[in-house]
């Protein structure tokens, strides 16, 4: 144990080392010693050294010394992909949210003709309203539309990658205003369930160009030029020949 506890010491100086926490054995020959690590930046942590001997051998060695963390040690967050960190309103000016391939929300053109066209047709507009809206009133709400947010000279519309018109979660309104404009149906756009002109456009477009799926943990990153300076005591008889050569006028 005391070989253990000089590697602890040796690799966490100049911060302490605690008591001894416990041992394992790791096979034949083979043991870890726990010690509690003592540095404030480092709390619920403990020093796991490994010892060994050789088969027919008198001396212990030392395998390796590592800082593990405790059942109470603060630890960060566990690692979660950037799209499953994404939440509505995260999107913004110069944002962009590219679409996966295989996403579930979007399917080919072609495959949602339907019956949908004829059923509107029989519809008759305003049946069962006392009132409906006038086209002076139409166009009031059309300008207003284009020429706020949702239109076409929006910042977030400045920077996006092509315009609603183009986009598989564009909903077109019905009558003379789906012409110019529709509903937004993607949860994670900026203007998701509110009306936006075909002109319109944001990051979070559908045909946006999809990002290369990144491993989860990147490189390691080796500083290999720059160094820490670690204060550390000269030794006596060292100091004593120092300063005999200084008195003697040699540098």
């Amino acid at each position: 144990m005391d070989l253990a506890r000089e590697a602890a010491e040796e690799t966490s100086h100049p911060a302490p080392v605690g008591e001894h926490l416990g041992l394992r054995p790791e096979g034949d020959r083979v043991v870890t010693h726990y010690f509690e690590a003592l540095d404030p930046a480092y709390a619920g942590w403990r020093w796991a050294v490994t010892v060994t001997r050789a088969s027919r051998a008198k001396n212990v060695t030392v395998s390796e010394c590592v800082l593990l963390p405790g059942d109470d040690a603060l630890l960060a967050p566990p690692w979660v992909p950037w799209l499953e960190r994404l939440r509505p309103g995260d999107l913004g000016p110069g944002d962009l949210l590219p679409t996966a391939p295989d996403d579930v929300r979007l399917v080919p053109g072609y495959t949602e003709v339907d019956d949908a066209v004829e059923r509107e047709a029989a519809w008759e507009l305003g049946l069962g309203r006392v009132r409906v809206l006038s086209r002076e009133g139409r166009d009031e709400a059309a300008a207003r539309w284009y020429d706020g947010v949702a239109g076409p000279r929006a910042s977030i519309a400045a920077s996006a990658p092509a315009q609603c018109s183009t986009c598989g979660f564009f909903v077109a309104l019905a009558g003379e205003l789906r012409q110019v404009f529709g509903v937004c149906a993607n949860e994670y756009a900026p203007d998701d369930g509110r009306v936006v002109s075909a002109d319109h456009g944001c990051g979070a477009h559908s045909e946006a160009v999809s990002i290369p799926a990144a491993s989860e943990h990147g490189p390691p990153i080796i500083d290999e030029l720059g160094y820490d300076v670690v204060p550390a005591g000269a030794p006596a008889a060292e100091e004593a020949e120092l300063q005999d050569e200084e008195a003697l006028g040699h540098s």
